[in-house]
């Protein structure tokens, strides 16, 4: 049973994003859920809230899911909309800031078999 969930509009650069995705791509949602509880990366906190989205949602879809069996299948990071502001800087001149947002996806899936240990 594969379940999605996403996070859209995040105000945070996707390089940024893509370190905290890369972590837990592939382990299990508890393993999962401890790295990023632990982690001191600011993007850690929104991507754990988004996991635990996705985890509500797969018990909600079906009552009999066991959620020491589910993994994370696949996530990912994608640009979204760029604001441009405008600082000013020395002798007159000004500079411009991007202010990046982020668009996550992430898929969990429950794994065949029994769970190593």
């Amino acid at each position: 049973m594969e379940v999605k969930a996403r996070l859209r509009y995040l105000q945070a650069s996707p390089q940024k994003v893509r370190l905290v995705a890369d972590l837990i791509r592939g382990k299990d949602v508890q393993e999962a859920s401890n790295i990023l509880q632990l982690s001191k990366k600011s993007a850690a906190r929104p991507v754990h809230k988004l996991l635990k989205s996705a985890v509500a949602n797969a018990e909600n879809r079906e009552e009999t899911v066991d959620i020491d069996r589910l993994f994370i299948k696949e996530i990912w990071v994608d640009p979204g909309p760029t604001l441009k502001r405008i600082r000013a800087q020395p002798m007159g001149r000004a500079f411009r800031i991007l202010k990046r947002q982020s668009h996550l996806t992430i898929k969990l899936d429950t794994r065949k078999g029994e769970t190593e240990s």
